[in-house]
């Protein structure tokens, strides 16, 4: 899918000869990477504050240990060790390390779309362009 993304911004007048990251800067636009990352994260916050009608419990389990000594948020999840390709890369095991390096002010959002600013905020002080 990325291959397509690449081939439409060349499409667009006096872009073709830049390079694709310059392209995606210009339009306004990130990766299909960058926006799968994001729903995995909006995602994973409907699911540990309760607006998805999901037990979380099927997914994640909180860390408990050292609890009060973490740095970040209360809402720090347990990574757990995966023996298989195809397990690294399921939903829960893929979004854990970028859930937990977010700030207490993006997890303790009380709505969605303020969690979704929030995350951009924090995230695009992160970018490049």
């Amino acid at each position: 899918m990325e291959k397509v993304q690449r081939r439409a911004t060349r499409l667009v007048k006096g872009f073709k000869k830049l390079q694709y990251e310059e392209r995606l800067c210009r339009l306004d636009l990130t990766t299909l990477q960058q926006r799968r990352l994001r729903g995995d994260v909006i995602e994973t916050y409907k699911i540990l504050t309760g607006k998805e009608k999901v037990d979380r419990n099927d997914f994640f389990k909180l860390q408990t240990r050292n609890f009060h000594n973490t740095r970040g948020h209360s809402y720090k999840l347990e990574t757990t060790r995966s023996r298989l390709e195809l397990r690294r890369n399921f939903f829960s095991q893929r979004v854990t390390s970028h859930w937990n390096k977010l700030s207490e002010k993006v997890v303790q959002a009380e709505t969605v779309n303020t969690f979704k600013n929030r995350l951009d905020n924090e995230w695009g002080a992160l970018s490049s362009c």
